[in-house]
């Protein structure tokens, strides 16, 4: 079974020793191998030493559905101590939000994607700790859809955002301490950054061969099946497809009322199905795109994790979209995620360039080879930070 960094420093809190007070930042899936939360484990393994807790996009309780749905600063029902939102009016932590704590602590679950926001919020954590000499220590957790796969086109410089503040693949194969080690480093944030490992993880394993317990990182992110499927299928945000939102099934249904499934199945590119099985399905989404309509789609069934590549197949996907539905499909209009001069599905991709040759009827395979030499030099960068 993989040991946490979590579950480290609850082994042994000397680990922690020079830390000082202590701040942390984590949300409903921070918890131990017994569900119990994080602020609750180090309260009791390190007494009087928590001053000050912070929680990202959606809350420290995970309540918040979508994006841009603000969370209000709280106060924790049994330890009395702030909770400051990291996803209000502000996405950055302010001077005073610090004044307490002398380490940052961060136990987050990330999923292993670009646009995933925990990342960013990390980010400006470390940049405020590194403005005003504060540490940050991350306890290290699994990236979910394993540390080996990366796949996607870097995010262009000048189209940094809080759902990509920084050049990297979509699908990126690290831990979020290997993200920030390289984030600190590679960018010159300057922070005094430590990672407290796992032990016993397999950068090869999926989640389920962690034994460790899954608790939803966010409200739609609900299984490991819906991480795996969500470095492509988040790119439907930037769309008038429902990606799922408001199904049982987020990112795994995908659909519209005017989708034509047949016409949709012969337009896709064979390859970009491979390791999956598109079965039709019809929805009715009860909130966001279409909520109340009857949507015709799909459900991905993910057949072979291994040979299944998201993000290859959702440009797929919506080049036949082009084909087939070019006047009813759109791209969605700013704003996404306090982005308002660019439009959203470009702030997810990364690279205007992506959206331009999917509308030029470029192919997904020549699309991809405009990436590759770039991704081999993430590639080199990314061998030096790696931990396990």
């Amino acid at each position: 079974m993989v040991i946490t960094g979590l579950e480290q420093v609850v082994r042994d809190p000397n680990l922690l020793a020079g830390a000082g007070r202590l701040g942390l930042l984590y949300n409903q899936a921070s918890v131990d191998s017994s569900f119990r939360l994080a602020p609750d484990v180090l309260n009791r393994a390190l007494p009087g030493r928590l001053t000050t807790l912070f929680g990202p996009q959606h809350g420290a309780g995970g309540t918040e559905q979508d994006n841009m749905d603000e969370t209000p600063h709280a106060t924790h029902p049994r330890l009395g101590l702030p909770i400051f939102s990291l996803y209000a009016q502000t996405r950055e932590p302010s001077q005073e939000m610090l004044e307490l704590v002398d380490t940052v602590v961060v136990d987050l679950q990330d999923v292993g994607a670009r646009v995933y926001t925990f990342a960013a919020t990390v980010l400006h954590l470390m940049e405020a700790c590194a403005g005003l000499e504060k540490a940050l220590i991350v306890l290290d957790r699994p990236n979910p859809i394993n540390g080996t796969h990366v796949e996607g086109n870097l995010l262009k410089k000048g189209c940094e955002s809080f759902v990509g503040p920084r050049p990297i693949p979509m699908r990126h194969g690290l831990t979020l301490g290997e993200l920030m080690k390289l984030y600190n480093e590679v960018y010159q944030v300057g922070c005094t950054l430590s990672v407290v490992a796992m032990e016993n993880w397999d950068r090869r394993a999926y989640f389920e061969a962690t034994g460790l317990p899954w608790a939803l990182p966010s409200p739609n992110m609900p299984l490991v099946d819906t991480a795996i499927v969500y470095p492509g299928q988040v790119v439907l945000e930037g769309t008038n497809i429902s990606e799922g939102r408001g199904t049982t099934r987020p990112f795994e249904i995908f659909g519209a009322p005017y989708m034509k499934t047949d016409r949709i199945m012969e337009a896709l590119e064979k390859e970009a199905v491979t390791g999956a099985v598109l079965r039709e399905a019809e929805f009715r989404p009860t909130f966001n795109k279409w909520a109340g309509q009857v949507c015709r789609g799909f459900q991905i069934h993910v057949t072979d994790r291994d040979l299944f590549r998201p993000y290859r197949f959702t440009l797929a996907l919506i080049s036949a979209l082009l084909k087939v539905h070019p006047g009813e499909f759109r791209w969605s209009d700013p704003p996404y995620e306090y982005v308002t001069d660019r439009l959203p599905a470009d702030v997810i991709l990364g690279d205007p360039e992506v959206r331009q040759a999917l509308e030029a009827g470029r192919s997904v395979r020549e699309i991809e080879e405009s990436w590759e030499e770039d991704l081999r030099d993430f590639l080199r960068v990314r061998s030096e930070f790696l931990i396990y």
